[in-house]
């Protein structure tokens, strides 16, 4: 082992520049200036006895040695980070800790209120950050960038602890003025009228109701507005005769306060299950345990809902 020639220090550089395959976005995830990441990359240089990374045109890309240190280093400083970090005891109470979850604006506006509630008067200094869906959320979890998942099953990762939550259904909602529609609406009526829908990331992915309706009814909404979240539907709708479909618990939060009301969908659709997922370097974490168990039993009252 070489150990005594290696700064520990470097690894982390290491992870940033494989990551980032920038010098200049490596050094402003360090806070460091550029000469001194250059000077880190040309140690590892130095003691790996490879170059790392390669000028290809105006990109950076990992040798395949370096290619192959990517996932353990990253691994073994979350490892390293959990350990360091872990205390014998939360104090919720005390504790002005900062956790990071990652979910839609459903889960924030619907599920997440109630904990929000409940921590303000038991966990008054812990702060719950909320970051939007990404293309591919669980390279969030992985990268240690967040603390949580919570998201539908089907998309959460196999590689680490999952708990399930709740099974949300669908309703259809419209402008509470709409004539087209009164306690129900047929298939052709759904067909007829313009639809809000909405798609998520980059890559403009369907939410999960027109999966289903194309997928196992094949239908094919006459959709006329495509909002980028669930929280732009509603001024979309009123004043109109279009419609939506969105999450049951989402429709019943918007006709309480909105000029919006809610009918049964045209057809039959299965409920969606939704899980809590965490890092699996993290699931000793008495943080991480105290927020999952607040998370987990709030959903049985969400269940019941």
């Amino acid at each position: 082992m070489r150990l005594n020639r290696l700064d520990l220090n470097l690894l982390v550089a290491l992870d940033a520049l494989l990551s980032e395959r920038s010098i200049t976005r490596a050094a402003e995830r360090m806070h460091l200036s550029q000469p001194a990441t250059s000077g880190a990359l040309a140690r590892l240089r130095d003691f790996f006895d490879d170059e790392l990374l390669v000028r290809v045109g105006a990109q950076m890309m990992p040798t395949p040695l370096g290619e192959s240190l990517q996932a353990p280093v990253h691994n073994i400083l979350l490892q390293i980070q959990a350990t360091v970090e872990r205390r014998l005891e939360f104090n919720e109470a005390e504790s002005n800790r900062n956790f990071r979850l990652l979910m839609s604006d459903y889960t924030s506006t619907t599920f997440m209120a109630g904990i929000v509630e409940q921590l303000a008067n038991v966990a008054p200094g812990v702060c719950l950050e909320f970051y939007a869906p990404t293309n591919n959320p669980w390279e969030k979890l992985e990268q240690g960038e967040v603390d949580f998942l919570i998201m539908p099953e089907h998309v959460l990762s196999s590689s680490h602890p999952t708990q399930h939550l709740f099974d949300e259904g669908f309703a259809c909602i419209t402008w509470d003025k709409n004539s087209a529609i009164n306690d129900s609406i047929s298939v052709k009526q759904f067909l007829d009228l313009g639809h809000v829908s909405v798609r998520f990331g980059s890559q403009r992915t369907l939410s999960q109701d027109q999966v289903i309706l194309k997928e196992q009814h094949g239908l094919e909404p006459n959709v006329e507005i495509v909002a980028s979240t669930f929280g732009a539907i509603p001024q979309y709708l009123v004043g109109t005769q279009r419609i939506a479909t969105v999450y049951r618990h989402l429709a019943e939060t918007w006709t309480k306060y909105l000029p919006l009301k809610m009918v049964p969908t045209p057809v039959d659709m299965p409920t969606i299950p939704w899980g809590v997922q965490w890092h699996k370097f993290r699931d000793l974490d008495p943080g991480i345990q105290w927020l999952r168990t607040k998370i987990i039993n709030h959903a049985e009252q969400f269940n019941g809902a």
